[in-house]
């Protein structure tokens, strides 16, 4: 029976809580820790668990005799507490985004290797069914090369999200929604295609005058042979978030659709397209053997089940870090206006902590700053 501390009770952690107890017959919650005092013992009795209730998340990874951790802090905490863990032993699982520089991040992964412990990064969206989908028809070769991909990481929040005290700061979030929220769909481009090239992108704060971040970025993306585009935004209403992926043979969507062009003599497409590929790759789809476990829950499912197994995790920390680079890249092109190329190495100044705080624009200053979220 694996023996799990949760450091960070907020919202976040319900769903880590969840996930630990979907699987009650392989581990136990034995202990909470947060830094504000008495909130660890207040979700305790939430979710009436019998674990011990810590306001030092030191104290809890000294003393609880863990053998996971999950991490659900603000980012600029995340590589402080998961190297503490890893250093004594523990496993760890850390919410997105791992770290808020690559520097952070490499830490970490020199604190797993050292420890011989897992390290894995949230990514729960790599355990949804529809996203699975995709990942499993692109893998499979059928849709040809990629021409394009279009990633719609499209949120709203209204101005007192960024009331939060930690919440739209350079310094203690890290940045803003492409960091936060387009870590998810970062995350799969990069699970789905791997690492690009190149990028360029804009960014902007166009709606939120309580935050230094932006609430909107477009990033173009260059593979080897093709493109991909990716908006990330907090000021999207409706939240309709989508991926397109074009290949040389066909077109796959999430939510999911299927589309499929055949060529006439001239060159444009027949009327009703290629509904043979069309008809394979829904057979292809329906053939996929569906997820057990879903979002949080699978994530932390694999994670107990690597642990058994001697094996890594799905989502690893090598995976974590491969988003914040991309997410640094992001950055980087927005601010000095320039094409950056990937992968970053150690001696660009935007690899190092704190050089992102240094560059980053002021969109605005925060003037709100509240220790809890209003309810």
């Amino acid at each position: 029976m694996l023996r799990i501390g949760i450091i960070g009770t907020g919202g976040i952690a319900d769903a880590h809580i969840g996930g630990y107890l979907a699987f009650g017959e392989q581990c136990q919650i034995v202990a909470l820790a947060d830094v504000l005092p008495g909130r660890a013992t207040q979700k305790a009795e939430a979710f009436g668990l019998d674990a011990a209730a810590y306001d030092d998340p030191a104290a809890m990874i000294a003393d609880a005799d863990l053998d996971v951790v999950s991490i659900c802090t603000p980012p600029s905490t995340h590589a402080a507490l998961a190297i503490a863990a890893l250093d004594a032993g523990i496993h760890v699982l850390v919410e997105k985004p791992m770290a808020p520089s690559l520097e952070e991040c490499d830490a970490m992964l020199a604190a797993q290797e050292r420890s011989g412990r897992l390290l894995s990064v949230v990514a729960q969206n790599r355990f949804r069914d529809d996203l699975a989908t995709l990942k499993h028809v692109v893998g499979s070769g059928i849709l040809g090369s990629i021409s394009h991909v279009r990633v719609d990481s499209a949120w709203w929040r209204g101005l007192p999200y960024y009331d939060l005290w930690w919440r739209g700061t350079w310094e203690k979030e890290g940045g803003g929604c492409t960091l936060n929220h387009a870590i998810h769909h970062i995350d799969l481009l990069l699970w789905l295609l791997g690492r690009p090239a190149e990028v360029t992108a804009m960014l902007a704060n166009t709606q939120h005058d309580n935050a230094e971040v932006e609430d909107l970025s477009v990033a173009v993306l260059r593979y080897d042979t093709g493109l991909a585009q990716l908006t990330s935004s907090v000021v999207h209403h409706g939240e309709q978030q989508e991926i397109v992926i074009q290949g040389a043979n066909a077109r796959i969507s999430q939510p999911w659709s299927v589309a499929a062009e055949r060529s006439r003599p001239d060159g444009f497409p027949e009327p009703d397209g290629d509904a043979r590929l069309v008809d394979r790759i829904e057979t292809l789809v329906a053939e996929r053997e569906p997820l057990t476990h879903h979002g949080h829950a699978g994530q932390i499912g694999d994670l107990l089940a690597a642990i058994r197994e001697g094996r890594d995790p799905i989502s690893t920390g090598q995976d974590g870090r491969n988003a914040v680079e991309v997410v640094t890249a992001i950055y980087k092109a927005g601010f000095e206006h320039e094409f950056v190329a990937l992968p970053l190495p150690a001696s660009d100044p935007y690899y190092r902590a704190g050089q992102l705080v240094a560059h980053a624009p002021h969109f605005h200053e925060k003037q709100r700053s509240l220790i809890e979220a209003a309810s």
